[in-house]
């Protein structure tokens, strides 16, 4: 069952986010498994995130890449809205 996550961290920058997506990518995180669907949005310093997976334990494991990096970085995540997922249209 597809899970939907939706995080408003109290503050995330264009700068913060894109340094988050580079070292991702440098730790071999950049497209992980489980990960159907990625979404950034916002303005200014209000930047949010909203992405759709296949699992908790996908995401839970990622998670252990992510943290450490947020944690660097100054981004305080909070605690996601987690909702089942209906369905996700394509396109």
């Amino acid at each position: 069952m597809a899970l939907a996550f939706a995080f408003s961290p109290a503050s995330m920058n264009a700068k913060q986010y894109d340094e988050c997506i580079r070292q991702l990518a440098a730790a071999g995180a950049g497209a992980p498994a489980g990960r159907l669907y990625h979404a950034c949005y916002g303005d200014g310093d209000k930047l949010r995130v909203f992405d759709i997976w296949e699992s908790k334990e996908h995401f839970d494991r990622f998670g252990e890449i992510l943290k450490p990096i947020l944690e660097r970085l100054g981004v305080d995540p909070g605690q996601p809205d987690v909702q089942t997922v209906h369905r996700v249209i394509k396109g």
